[in-house]
């Protein structure tokens, strides 16, 4: 094993350790994998994460093959994902519990705040049930995420991606937040939800700021300038 690939499998040790201490996890529950060489590396089945080491992380191909410990129940749309994303290198999924509240009850989250963009579109799909493990389950998420970063698993959970590891942690974090505030405002009544056009200027916003430009708008307000 070269160090880069041993970085790596530490890091997704790491990953999977902050998710539970984040709160967005519980036990054994969830998985995470990452784009690696001509396939990807995935967490095993049913190993504690206080517990596991780099070695334990299993190496899967996209046809389904594998070296070491049994892969998650989940690999199916960890594999799919990978697969049909080529924009994304990672996927994590959890069972945090304000996006799983809202899972339950097949909700969508609208954008009811702006904060929903980061997700990349105006709502975050709730995928239909499906049994997991199962590929129906991977063909409902990845409907789901079309043209999105981000999906509710009805009656089960959410799947948040990223550029990198770090990144899908960040919007799984986002995601359950989001849920969070849903679940509260929907206590005063169905909140109101942003138009199109203010989403779609929000999501341009956060897609400069992505890419280190000023984050305002240009022509529309003073742009934050460093001083000479």
């Amino acid at each position: 094993m070269n160090e880069e690939t041993l970085a790596l499998r530490r890091q997704m040790v790491d990953i999977c350790r902050r998710m539970n201490s984040s709160g967005i996890n519980q036990g054994t529950a969830g998985n995470l994998s990452v784009r690696h060489g001509s396939g990807f590396l995935i967490t095993p089945s049913s190993l504690p994460y206080d517990t596991m080491q780099p070695e334990d992380l299993v190496e899967m191909d996209f046809d389904g093959t594998y070296e070491g410990r049994r892969p998650s129940s989940e690999w199916r749309f960890h594999r799919d994902i990978l697969r049909e994303r080529t924009d994304i290198n990672a996927v994590l999924h959890c069972h945090s519990i304000y996006a799983t509240t809202l899972a339950c009850h097949h909700k969508t989250i609208p954008s009811f705040h702006y904060m929903t963009g980061v997700a990349g579109g105006t709502t975050i799909r709730c995928a239909k049930y499906a049994t997991f493990g199962t590929q129906e389950l991977s063909n409902n998420a990845l409907e789901a995420l079309m043209d999105r970063k981000a999906c509710l698993l009805g009656q089960h959970g959410q799947i948040s991606l990223g550029d990198n590891l770090e990144a899908a942690l960040w919007l799984a974090i986002e995601v359950e937040t989001l849920s969070r505030v849903y679940v509260q405002a929907l206590t005063l009544g169905e909140p109101p939800v942003l138009p199109d056009d203010e989403m779609a200027r929000v999501i341009e916003q956060m897609r400069r700021m992505s890419y280190g430009l000023a984050p305002d708008a240009e022509g529309t307000n003073d742009v934050a300038r460093l001083r000479s």
